[in-house]
């Protein structure tokens, strides 16, 4: 049995966490920054690159041990999602979520390994 190679595992899983703990900041950043940027009337630009960004981020936080902050954000991308579906949405309805994704982010800075 071989320890080098399980050694050698955990190196790159550990240098990838720290990489995605020190890339969270922009990441949620980025994200607050679309959101300021969706405009409901033309949503597409934004939504889609928000909705590609939840969903990396949603899979790369459980990974990494980000549990609640994974599963948020598979959420939010859950609704972003059915709300694209529509030709039209009430701004109401986008000023529900956009303010769910401030939320969001918001308690990803102060403390994303407990996002509750």
């Amino acid at each position: 049995m071989s320890f080098g190679a399980d050694q050698q595992f955990f190196s790159r899983l550990a240098s990838a966490n720290d990489s995605f703990a020190g890339s969270l900041p922009t990441t949620l950043a980025r994200l607050a920054q679309l959101g300021a940027e969706l405009d409901p009337a033309a949503p597409a630009p934004a939504a889609n690159e928000l909705q590609a960004m939840l969903h990396t981020v949603a899979g790369s936080a459980v990974t990494f041990g980000y549990r609640s902050l994974g599963q948020h954000a598979r959420a939010l991308e859950q609704r972003l999602r059915v709300l694209m579906t529509f030709d039209a949405v009430a701004r109401s309805d986008w000023a529900i979520w956009l303010g769910e994704l401030g939320q969001f982010v918001e308690a990803g800075q102060r403390d994303p390994r407990s996002l509750g």
